[in-house]
């Protein structure tokens, strides 16, 4: 037992160092494998090396192969641009002495017309003492054959030119004047004509009666009410009259203040439909319908404003406007009338090249005091200049309001723009009155008028009424007779004639001599 575990161990330790030798001599050969084959790489390495180094000169050397063929093209490139540049200035020298040799022949010119020039001086300058010896002489002449001194045909022949002068630059004066003032008076009644033409407004005559339709007869008894005290209350509450009388179906109301006159057909209009007839509801309707008219006019107001594309106006000087289309000035509605100036003024003022919005606002407001004449001192050209300033309006439309009927000396060119179209709308046919019929009558009744007096010839109605031009017999009336004969008319117009403004007479006296030669 003891043996066998001997040569058991004996066993193992043999294949130990077996297994030991035969590690040893594994690692052995590993390593002289691995030793050969460093040496082979070594040698790979070295080889590519020289490669490398050989490649690397041969590289190098064709990179200074190919610098130096550059070289060799850069320098003949400069040497080519180097004999163009030798050419150029050879030219250029060339071209110098060209213009050096012409300057030379130049001057050599100039030299001799300096000398011709002095030659020529010198000839002037003695035919200059030749002419003053002969002026002298004939001055002398002169003097003993007139007997006058220097100074005094000086002064005789000073004062006959400025005679001369002065009848020649009065003539072209009188001239000038008349064609200045043809040209001006052509010139406006073409820019009159161009905005009559480009604008016409219809203008309708208002009455100071109203109607109310009732739907019966009974009605007009509650109207009245018991005694009479409903239609007093009325009367009372608007400030107008109410006219019931027989005619069937219709009330009548009529006052001078249109406002009034429309709150109260107004009003009636709201009781009719109402039915409930007594002071207490009468006093609360009027109250309402005033309420109700405020706000109306004011929107009257903006659509006018609206209408002459005229902005930025005061709240009160819409209202002010608007209360001019109950108020008519000779039949003519005013506010229409307002319009129709504004746009006028406006179409004018372009047509001269001022502003057309300025010259709408200036025609539409100027006779805005008629709304308020009733409330304040003056006239309506001064009330509205007042308003217009009290509300913040320019300086062009106040004195617009306040110069239209020329109440004040006219500096301004809207005010003379605002005066002519005031004029245009108020005399044109029909605008103050309702039918033409009753503008042509009026014409005749002023020609009629003139012609009944003694020496007149021919009478014309012009300015649609507002002159009348007289001819007259020279042989039976003298100059003094024909200042008479134009107060005469003037006041026989002023208390026979119904007419709106103002008439001019004029009165024309020609006296014509013709004679006959044979």
């Amino acid at each position: 037992m003891y043996g066998e575990m001997i040569g058991g161990l004996i066993g193992l330790i043999l294949g130990v160092l077996g297994a030991w030798c035969a590690m040893h001599l594994s690692a052995r050969h590993r390593a002289d494998t691995a030793h050969g084959l460093a040496d082979q790489i070594l040698s790979n390495a070295e080889r590519e090396a020289l490669t490398i180094r050989i490649q690397a000169e041969l590289q190098s050397k064709e990179d200074s192969l190919r610098r130096r063929a550059e070289l060799d093209i850069e320098t003949d490139q400069s040497r080519k641009d180097l004999r163009d540049q030798e050419r150029r200035l050879d030219k250029r020298g060339d071209l110098l002495d060209q213009k050096l040799e012409l300057l030379n022949g130049k001057e050599r010119d100039i030299e001799t017309l300096q000398r011709r020039l002095a030659e020529q001086q010198e000839e002037i300058r003695k035919n200059r003492q030749v002419v003053q010896h002969l002026e002298a002489d004939q001055r002398n002449e002169l003097q003993r054959i007139s007997g006058l001194v220097p100074d005094e045909a000086r002064k005789i022949l000073l004062a006959r030119i400025e005679n001369d002068l002065r009848v020649e630059v009065g003539g072209r004066i009188l001239r000038h004047e008349t064609m200045v003032r043809e040209a001006c008076q052509t010139k406006a009644r073409e820019i009159l004509s161009i905005a009559i033409q480009r604008y016409a407004a219809s203008h309708t005559a208002e009455i100071t009666v109203s109607t109310v339709d009732i739907p019966s007869d009974e009605m007009k008894g509650r109207i009245i009410g018991r005694e009479g005290r409903n239609i007093r209350a009325f009367e009372k509450a608007t400030g107008v009259d109410v006219i019931v009388d027989d005619t069937p179906g219709v009330v009548v109301v009529t006052g001078f203040d249109s406002v009034r006159r429309e709150v109260a057909k107004l009003s009636l209009e709201k009781l009719i439909q109402d039915g409930r007839i007594h002071p207490t509801r009468i006093e609360e309707i009027v109250r309402e319908t005033q309420d109700e008219m405020e706000q109306h006019i004011r929107k009257l107001g903006q659509e006018a404003a609206a209408e002459a594309e005229v902005v930025g106006l005061h709240d009160k000087l819409l209202d002010y406007l608007g209360r001019l289309k109950f108020r008519t000035s000779y039949s003519q509605n005013v506010l229409r009338h307002s319009i129709e100036v504004a746009f006028l003024t406006g179409m004018m003022a372009e047509e001269i090249g001022l502003s057309g919005t300025l010259g709408r606002r200036c025609g539409l407001l100027h006779d805005l005091g008629k709304a308020a004449d009733h409330e304040m001192e003056g006239g309506h050209p001064a009330v509205g200049a007042e308003l217009l300033k009290r509300y913040g309006e320019g300086g062009e439309v106040t004195h617009a309001a306040l110069g239209h009927h020329d109440d004040l000396r006219v500096d301004a060119p809207y005010t003379v723009l605002v005066a002519a179209a005031d004029a245009v709308s108020a005399s044109r046919p029909g605008a103050r009155r309702a039918t033409l019929e009753k503008y042509v009558r009026r014409l005749e009744e002023l020609e009629s008028l003139v012609l009944g007096f003694p020496g007149v010839d021919q009478a014309y109605a012009v300015q649609a009424g507002r002159e009348v031009r007289v001819m007259v017999d020279s042989q039976q009336l003298d100059d003094a007779s024909a200042a008479t004969l134009c107060r005469e008319i003037a006041q026989a117009i002023q208390n026979q004639l119904t007419y709106p403004g103002e008439v001019k007479v004029t009165v024309l006296r020609e006296t014509r001599c013709v004679e006959i030669a044979h």
